[in-house]
């Protein structure tokens, strides 16, 4: 099987899966004790701490590891808008993760007022929009840095300049930019920043969301006071241990392994668009990460082509991994203006850092074979 779908999950790279054994067989004891195992412990959460926190370059006091992107992005939302003394406005995009979406729906059943800034056909929001929606009962400011689907890269700096300028928290899901892209979170002026490390070679269920020095959350989780009392329970160390080798990894080649991986998305779009001049790359005017490619295809189901693609050996997605299976359209495309039937054709490839020039031959043949054969009414490969 050729595995292109790293922005669903990536998979593990073997300096992770090396440092989470070490993490299950040496160090069991409780991060929280002060026995020599729980020192060992203790040690190892440190580091991991440290190798994030240089990845994204804050001091690491800012690092607080959770379960996941989605935990991040409920913390720095409801964290802060917990605290809020009265309800308030909300400012996010119409194409966001659900996991930022849906914890701003229940805002809006609480009483505030929640704007989903629109998106041009590139699926860029205009900072002029977000210019205007701002006042002073902004209480939070919530966009991506890169979106899952499209890969398309907000202006994020922009947007937090303008959210810094009205003293108005911003919060980003870098969770897809993350390891693929170099990431300062200062430059992006965010005082809330969420990461997830299954999507650039670490291990599922460890996330992290980077904290401003003054911002104080309501933690959405209590108990034992963990993570300097911002998200209590005892911490996943293998995980974490994962988490942090993949930090530390890519950290010291971020930059070249996007440079491999944009020369190999470009060799693919180039040759799956020669023999299908009437496919649609989203996004492809805008600014997007290295390694993704959403395509349109008039006249193919995207479901049926990436079950034809995984009986041929090749694992995509349809549009985003956590919405796929669901009968509604993706509410990305829509909102970039895609009718609703080009909308149920849109396949994600996704390359990683396991993504080779052999495999992109392959699968470029794979996919012309594909698509003629669903064109002609046919879905096997």
């Amino acid at each position: 099987m050729i595995y292109l779908d790293h922005n669903a999950t990536s998979p593990p790279r073997p300096e992770v899966a090396e440092a989470m054994m070490n993490a299950l067989h040496r160090a069991h004891g409780n991060p929280s004790s002060v026995h020599g195992p729980g020192r060992a412990a203790r040690q190892i959460l440190d580091e991991a701490r440290r190798a994030v926190a240089r990845l994204v370059q804050v001091h690491d006091s800012r690092v607080v590891f959770t379960s996941g992107g989605t935990e991040s992005n409920h913390l720095a939302i409801l964290g802060v808008l917990d605290r809020a003394t009265a309800p308030g406005t909300v400012i996010t995009s119409a194409v966001e993760h659900p996991s930022v979406l849906q914890p701003c729906d229940q805002l809006a059943r609480r009483g505030f007022r929640v704007i989903r800034l629109p998106v041009d056909e590139s699926g860029l929001i205009r900072p002029a929009d977000l210019q205007e929606a701002l006042d002073p009962s902004t209480r939070l400011v919530s966009i991506m840095a890169a979106n899952n689907e499209t890969g398309v890269l907000q202006p994020v700096a922009e947007i937090g300049a303008l959210c810094r300028a009205a003293g108005v928290p911003f919060h980003c899901d870098a969770t897809q930019w993350a390891g693929k892209l170099p990431l300062q979170a200062d430059a992006f002026q965010a005082d809330l920043l969420t990461l997830s490390a299954h999507k650039f070679g670490g291990p599922k269920g460890c996330g992290a969301l980077i904290v401003a020095a003054s911002l104080r959350l309501a933690p959405q989780l209590l108990g034992g006071g963990q993570e300097r009392g911002r998200r209590s329970g005892t911490e996943n160390l293998p995980g974490i241990a994962g988490f942090g080798a993949a930090a530390s990894l890519i950290a010291s080649k971020v930059d070249s392994e996007a440079a491999t991986i944009t020369a190999l998305r470009q060799k693919m779009e180039q040759g799956l668009l020669k023999t299908i001049p009437d496919a649609v790359i989203l996004g492809a005017k805008a600014p997007r990460l290295p390694n993704t490619t959403a395509l349109a295809l008039p006249g193919v189901d995207g479901e049926t082509l990436v079950m034809t693609l995984d009986l041929a050996g090749f694992a995509i997605s349809a549009g985003a991994a956590c919405s796929s299976g669901k009968n509604t359209p993706s509410h990305v495309p829509l909102a970039m203006g895609l009718d609703h039937e080009l909308t149920r054709s849109v396949t994600r490839i996704s390359l990683g850092w396991d993504s080779t020039e052999h495999a992109v031959d392959l699968f470029i043949q794979a996919f012309h074979r594909s698509v003629d054969r669903l064109r002609k009414g046919s879905h096997f490969a």
